[in-house]
């Protein structure tokens, strides 16, 4: 049976092209039980994501489960196989990848391989020493508990000497206990490391993960090189990684309810490798020669793409006709809805974060030669956490070389004059859609509401803007007039605008805590 999961779900794609199956899939199998296919692909996935020297170190958290610690010290587990979800923060951070429950109570009934060559994997010979050394520390806090929740953290980047140490390290500085570490270290350079660990109280990842990413931000420099650095075979490994691994599986894709509508396509809630995703699926009966090329444009700029102000791309199914784009699943909604649909009224300082976190999505696309030419709040995502994100690149372009573009693109009640008039224009176009954003923000109203959207591009193209609100702050108008000038380069670009927000947010929290005090 183990021989046939393996053949089925493409277990050889990590490395080994054995055939028949040899000895060294099967060690690997026992370890990381090849029963469990997604534990397996997203091993694959975790080693193909650190080829691309941005994303080192992907990180992976997971919650698995609940232990009881009796009084006598034997442990037990108490709770269940339900998944907590993961956290939305990176490339492949999925949280719970499933409700596969993991039953080892010791680490001592982990035996490592001794030889995975034929995988392209090789088990550290010291990794059970480890394991035991770290059980050893703490036991006796961890019986003072009744219950704890069990979490698994995985690391992949390029290996090097004394990873296990700084990563050891990490994790002992947030407060964890090792209690397994089963670390593989590829024939090509890199390192998958995975810890059992407890000393996180509660089950939800969203802490955990984003305290990981923290930690490995105070020691930044030594996880990798940048690209000006890499090595002969470095380079073309990034090179693959960039083109090469973001092709989804769709078998592997659950898709759900359907979120919303468009003229080409529909946006669905779905799972993949059991993290929530967003999934924008093409409709076949619509597909033609041109919108076949904007699906391509959009996931060639969104592979290009890394910000916590950009809605975090995972993955597409580039085999016409079934295509789709898989991008992190935003529970929060769009700004369209939470002002309009939810009628939520902002105060000035969540009003001037959400403008911020706009701002700086748009001023890495811009950095990044990328203009989105749809900016309006309904293609503003929220998380959990109301972090706002730029979504939906369906007509965003790379700056051409002239700078400048033509084509009438975007949604009118956004759109720059410049755009309506067909004028050449280029990231310019941007900052006056996000002058509307901004009013909207102030007012929570729609811009135009009693106009067609005809009507109002034709007004717009005539000098029209939105009335300006009489309770906006002077400084805030002031910049939502700027934006919206008539000629392109009296706008300032969108590293001024932020600059100027976050002034503005700092001396409207200073006057709170003074007169709070």
């Amino acid at each position: 049976m183990l021989k046939e999961e393996i053949q089925k779900y493409g277990y050889f794609e990590i490395g080994c092209t054995c055939n028949p199956i040899c000895c060294c899939c099967f060690s690997y199998g026992l370890d990381v039980n090849v029963d469990r296919a997604e534990d397996v692909l997203l091993h694959q996935s975790l080693l193909s994501l650190a080829r691309d020297p941005e994303k080192r170190p992907v990180i992976h958290v997971r919650f698995l489960e609940n232990i009881s610690a009796q009084t006598d010290g034997e442990e037990q587990e108490i709770a269940s196989s339900h998944s907590s979800p993961g956290p939305s923060n990176d490339a492949t951070n999925g949280g719970a990848v499933s409700s596969h429950k993991r039953t080892r109570d010791h680490a001592t009934d982990f035996e490592p391989c001794s030889k995975l060559e034929g995988l392209n994997l090789d088990v550290r010979k010291n990794s059970k020493d480890i394991e035991e050394r770290f059980l050893s520390d703490n036991l006796s806090q961890r019986q003072e508990h009744l219950n704890f929740p069990i979490h698994e953290v995985i690391f992949s980047t390029l290996d090097k000497p004394k990873l296990l140490s700084q990563l050891s390290a990490l994790l002992s500085d947030i407060g964890l206990n090792i209690r397994e570490a089963h670390v593989f270290s590829t024939t090509d350079g890199y390192s998958l490391d995975v810890f059992v660990v407890d000393g996180w109280p509660v089950e939800e990842t969203d802490g955990l993960y984003e305290a990981m990413e923290k930690a490995v931000a105070r020691s930044e420099g030594s996880w990798s090189r940048s690209s000006n650095s890499l090595s002969a075979v470095e380079k073309p490994l990034a090179a693959e990684a960039k083109c090469g691994y973001w092709e989804i599986d769709k078998r592997l894709l659950k898709i759900g309810e359907r979120i919303a509508s468009g003229s080409c396509g529909d946006l669905y809630h779905g799972v993949y490798l059991g993290q929530d995703v967003a999934v924008k699926v093409m409709r076949s009966d619509q597909l033609n020669d041109a919108l076949e090329d904007e699906f391509a444009q959009e996931v060639t700029i969104l592979k290009q793409v890394h910000h916590k102000n950009v809605v975090r791309f995972i993955g597409a199914c580039t085999k016409s006709p079934n295509l789709c784009i898989v991008t992190e699943y935003m529970p929060g909604g769009s700004l369209y809805d939470y002002l309009h649909k939810n009628h939520n009224v902002l105060e000035l300082s969540p009003l001037l974060k959400f403008a911020i976190d706009v701002c700086k999505g748009m001023e890495y696309l811009h950095r990044n030669n990328i203009i989105h030419r749809d900016l309006k709040t309904a293609n503003l995502l929220m998380d959990t956490d109301n972090v706002v994100k730029v979504a939906d690149f369906g007509v965003a372009r790379f700056l051409n070389q002239e700078g400048v573009m033509t084509a009438e693109t975007g949604t009118y009640r956004w759109m720059a004059p410049e755009v309506i008039n067909h004028q050449p224009y280029d990231q310019k176009a941007d900052v006056f859609s996000f002058s509307i954003v901004l009013w909207e923000l102030v007012t929570a109203k729609v811009p135009y509401d009693t106009m067609t959207p005809l009507q109002a591009a034709l007004g717009v193209r005539q000098g029209l803007r939105p009335e300006l609100p009489k309770h906006g702050h002077p400084k805030l108008l002031y910049l939502m007039q700027r934006c919206w000038e008539a000629d392109p380069s009296n706008r300032p670009s969108f590293q001024e605008i932020t600059v100027e927000l976050e002034n503005l947010l700092q001396q409207v929290e200073n006057d709170s805590q003074a007169n709070g005090a």
